[in-house]
């Protein structure tokens, strides 16, 4: 991908070029993912979304729905150094960033501690079952996913960028899981779900993995040319209204304020015991503006905005006790919030 330029220093034919050009490297991925993870649509949309966006990804769903195969198989996709890491009750915090361990000099014979990096230090990062392993070792990725770096004994290494952390993990309820501190939750930029297959998806499972052919993906993309994609997709425009309205968004996750979704009887006051931080303002406004490059344009709209909505928000509210009462379905409040905020800007007060 060529170099990208800035919207005050491109022309409009190097804008839409560049548009389309990120468009098709978007489709192709999703075809050389296609190639491996069948159906899910929407879950590879929302996990590329995020990649271009620069962001981290949670997902959620029960054992087998292919959530470790389509990480690998993005992965496959990018000319990027890949990790597992399998998380479990017994894993540390070292198990996870690296430790210094005590090395001896075979000429002097003096011993020194020296750095092992762990497996965080790859780009391409697969937690998996991330809430089966103790809040303890679940604490160790925080600095690694928000500030990209990682710090030993008072020594702060750098990651390579780009860095990505696709976490996988099992609904809460199942045994022998710890759900994820909400510091941890705010550090993904989206939180998706992975649905159970429909019968001819599943049909098609069967017959890729039960035969003898085993598909695989080709290399789409290296990390340079992630990394242009990534400032391509920053420099779209965001009009006054738009961002008005992304604002508005998150601060009507927010009880008792002014502009709660439904006002003093609406439901966040009746169901959110605290609302979602100025990340989740920032996850709106990203994969809005990768969702617009897909899209073909260079501006963001307020559907880019509502499409990546429950992506950005369902892990970010915290709910109340009445709200469990009821048994209140995260994304379907997510649903009604979005629908009681008004794309119209606030008016001045005279």
């Amino acid at each position: 991908m060529a170099a990208t330029t800035t919207p005050d220093m491109a022309t409009p034919a190097e804008v839409r070029a560049q548009c389309e050009k990120f468009r098709e490297t978007f489709q192709k991925l999703r075809t050389e993912i296609g190639k491996v993870v069948v159906g899910h649509s929407e879950v590879v949309d929302g996990v590329l979304t995020a990649l271009f966006a620069g962001g981290n990804v949670l997902l959620e769903g029960v054992p087998g729905l292919g959530k470790t195969l389509l990480v690998r198989t993005l992965a496959q996709t990018l000319s990027l150094p890949f990790s597992r890491i399998q998380f479990t009750p017994d894993l540390m915090p070292a198990d996870v960033i690296g430790t210094n361990v005590v090395m001896e000099d075979q000429e002097t014979g003096r011993r020194k501690f020296e750095f092992q990096k762990g497996p965080i230090f790859a780009q391409v990062v697969l937690a998996d079952e991330i809430n089966r392993a103790t809040p303890k070792t679940q604490s160790a990725l925080l600095e690694a996913m928000q500030e990209r770096s990682v710090t030993v004994a008072g020594q702060t290494y750098k990651l390579n960028q780009p860095f990505l952390v696709l976490a996988t993990q099992n609904p809460i309820e199942q045994e022998g899981t710890y759900p994820l501190p909400e510091a941890q939750l705010d550090r993904f930029i989206f939180k998706i779900i992975v649905g159970y297959s429909q019968l001819d998806d599943l049909m098609t499972i069967l017959d890729r993995t039960t035969a003898t052919i085993h598909p695989e993906a080709s290399k789409v993309l290296d990390g340079p040319t992630i990394i242009e994609m990534q400032q391509l997709a920053r420099g779209v425009i965001v009009a006054p209204h738009v961002k008005e309205y992304v604002a508005r968004l998150v601060l009507a996750t927010h009880p008792m304020g002014s502009m709660a979704a439904g006002g003093p009887n609406g439901p966040t006051n009746k169901y959110i015991r605290c609302g979602a931080s100025p990340r989740a303002a920032q996850a709106l406004m990203l994969g809005g503006k990768v969702r617009a490059l897909v899209e073909g344009r260079y501006h963001v709209s307020f559907a880019d905005i509502r499409s990546v909505a429950a992506m950005a928000l369902r892990h970010r509210l915290i709910l109340n006790f009445e709200a469990e009462a009821d048994r209140v379905d995260p994304d379907a409040l997510v649903k009604q919030i979005v629908d009681l905020t008004p794309t119209e800007p606030v008016k001045a007060a005279v």
